[in-house]
């Protein structure tokens, strides 16, 4: 969901406000000369009953002055009505937000990643089985960055969408805010690949939302490497430090 543009919302509602009131000065300098032209034939020279010509003349006075309080209602209630809407949005915002969050930090992390890959890559190496590892990493895209834009929607969505993908022996994991991890059993180099697309097709959505580029890169037991070592070492290369992790992720270190 886009984010609020205030300053473009406070300048719409000034300029319908404007136009409100112009609208009001319209109707009451109208009514008002109409008002003077009437005002002669009313009591200076009536023409016919004299009381007929008053009681229209008060009532199309009346009448004028309730157009206007309409017109003044009616913006003041509209006014209202959008601030109740802007505050429901918002609040749907931050609940997204909210959400989005939840689902990040709900993810498997780390220890259960490096769990499942030592389990399937024995598992793996056991049954002479094929084992691939895609690595996901978030970045910004080239050009200029959306203003506004949520990091942590982003991430959730990307999430998501990858887990769209996988089948249920497939597992997914966030190694690191921008980094996550596909555990594929059983799948081999050029499947690997196959899939590698497929999840650049389903990230393309949240790419042209968030304007955020996904590398994606596949490893293979036992066609790239041929010891779970290996395999953990090209993990770790991809993982920020520490002090990274904490300065990227301020909310978990609380």
């Amino acid at each position: 969901m886009p984010t609020l543009n205030r300053v473009e919302l406070d300048r719409l509602e000034k300029r319908e406000l404007q136009l409100a009131v112009l609208a009001v000065v319209f109707v009451l300098v109208l009514a008002g000369g109409l008002a003077a032209f009437m005002y002669p034939l009313v009591f200076l020279h009536p023409i016919g009953n004299k009381w007929t010509l008053r009681v229209a003349f008060f009532g199309f006075c009346g009448l004028t002055l309730l157009f206007v309080g309409y017109l003044l209602e009616h913006q003041r209630t509209v006014r209202q009505l959008k601030q109740q809407l802007l505050a429901e949005l918002e609040r749907n915002i931050l609940l997204q937000h909210q959400a989005s969050v939840d689902l990040l930090h709900s993810m498997p992390d780390q220890r259960h990643f490096w769990d499942r890959l030592t389990m399937e890559f024995r598992r793996a190496m056991t049954m002479q089985k094929t084992l691939s590892l895609l690595l996901v990493k978030a970045k910004a895209a080239a050009g200029p960055a959306k203003p506004n834009q949520d990091d942590d929607a982003a991430r959730s969505d990307a999430a998501k969408a990858m887990s769209r993908k996988l089948r249920p022996t497939d597992s997914i994991y966030r190694l690191a805010p921008n980094t996550f991890a596909l555990v594929l059993p059983e799948t081999d180099a050029l499947n690997a690949k196959r899939i590698a697309v497929r999840l650049q097709e389903e990230l393309q959505d949240v790419r042209m939302k968030y304007a955020k580029a996904f590398d994606i890169s596949a490893h293979n037991y036992p066609q790239d490497v041929q010891s779970a070592h290996e395999l953990e070492d090209i993990v770790k290369s991809l993982l920020p430090e520490q002090e990274e992790w904490d300065a990227l992720e301020p909310a978990t270190a609380k």
